[in-house]
């Protein structure tokens, strides 16, 4: 990965680094509950969060990822987060993640995005890879994997536990050939 950290971007958003006014939005994203029931992950206060923030910092530090703020092009506004994780130099693999801010939901601001960071991700780190991991009844999140040409490789049945239960992860893919 590049020392510089690389700002992105498209027709209406600008993919920037994190930077510490960004907590309070990462804060009402991930303590959301419309966001975290797929997300994983949750906090409960702004300290908590500062964590989060930290694991964005620490992935790059240590080139196991990198994760961006989704900001709007025209003012600036924080829209969500965005990025790869689990990157494996070795095996040019990565998993990649998304959330949203409620009020920006429907706009198309996934669409727009998620390509941007998967072309970065084989054009300038050199990936062949970039896997998706969706709770199976995350339907809305399948259908957008799917609309970006991710192709859907089988599900982990009962492999991990949320909240007491067991969940099922469904395992999509994209591949740098078939970008």
């Amino acid at each position: 990965m590049k020392s510089k950290f690389p700002i992105l971007q498209s027709e209406r958003v600008i993919l920037r680094e994190f930077i510490d006014a960004d907590l309070e939005n990462v804060y009402k994203g991930l303590s959301h509950p419309d966001i975290t029931k797929y997300y994983g992950i949750s906090f409960d206060s702004l300290a908590a969060t500062k964590e989060q923030m930290n694991w964005f910092a620490d992935l790059e530090k240590h080139e196991k990822g990198i994760w961006w703020a989704v900001c709007s092009k025209i003012d600036g506004k924080f829209l969500g987060a965005g990025g790869l994780n689990d990157l494996s130099e070795e095996h040019k693999k990565a998993e990649i993640g998304f959330w949203l801010l409620p009020e920006n939901w429907g706009k198309g601001i996934m669409f727009e995005t998620l390509p941007v960071i998967y072309n970065y991700a084989f054009e300038s780190i050199g990936l062949n890879r970039i896997e998706g991991f969706v709770e199976t009844e995350n339907t809305n999140c399948k259908k957008a994997l799917a609309k970006l040409n991710f192709k859907l490789e089988g599900t982990m049945k009962d492999c991990e536990i949320k909240n007491g239960k067991f969940i099922s992860l469904d395992i999509y893919s994209k591949l740098a050939a078939i970008n």
